[in-house]
């Protein structure tokens, strides 16, 4: 059968496990994941560093995409949490940060208790050289109340922490940061930003993260 022909949520599964019906954790999805995940793997083009770079630059970040069965195991995957946990946030602070509290200790990036860096527990879909680490942090990043963007201030607090953290140890070329619009962000209530890294040391990594393990190759 021709896969333009199947429901979305058969697509990239394979025939001997297909489902009778529509699986719980894709029944309430949006038009765009069911367009996603209804995409052929073998058609998704992962992004170029390149690619990556533009799409920051023009801050164009709801055209970052998850891997078509990446996006259905996430998913699945957070609908599992939710039941769990009672929601995303609760399982991010319990499991992945071990923070007891989100109260800060001071200033904007002042001390590192108040900063987590971890791996983005389930990646867009882009070139297997590039890293994608989020940092956690337990005071707020100032946006513009108007534009809804970062200030002036905040931008260049972050700057800072990503040139001492990041471009001092890998080719500053090689580094870049965003921070999710509002609308876009899968965690709310817990600070964060995301540094993207273009082949990155993996000793490096393994230090900047505390020897982290994203929960898509957990899962896996």
């Amino acid at each position: 059968m021709p896969h333009e022909e199947l429901p979305f949520w058969l697509v990239n599964v394979p025939r001997g496990q297909w489902p009778a019906e529509c699986p719980d954790f894709l029944r309430d999805v949006g038009e765009k994941d069911r367009r996603l995940i209804g995409t052929p793997d073998s058609d998704y083009k992962r992004l170029s560093w390149q690619e990556v770079q533009e799409i920051i630059r023009l801050n164009r970040v709801d055209l970052f995409h998850r891997v078509p069965s990446d996006l259905r195991k996430y998913r699945q995957y957070t609908h599992k949490l939710i039941k769990e946990y009672g929601s995303i946030l609760n399982f991010i602070v319990r499991e992945r940060l071990h923070w007891p509290d989100l109260k800060q200790k001071g200033a904007p990036f002042e001390y590192p208790e108040d900063i987590k860096i971890l791996y983005n527990d389930w990646p867009y879909g882009v070139d297997d050289k590039i890293i994608h680490l989020v940092i956690w942090t337990k005071f707020i990043l100032e946006e513009d109340p108007v534009t809804g963007d970062l200030t002036i201030k905040a931008r260049k607090e972050i700057d800072d922490f990503v040139n001492k953290t990041f471009r001092s140890r890998v080719k500053p070329e090689n580094v870049i940061w965003f921070k999710n619009w509002a609308s876009l962000k899968s965690v709310h209530a817990v600070e964060h930003f995301h540094v993207m890294l273009y082949n990155p040391d993996i000793a490096f990594l393994e230090e900047i993260t505390n020897g982290d393990v994203p929960m898509a190759a957990k899962v896996a």
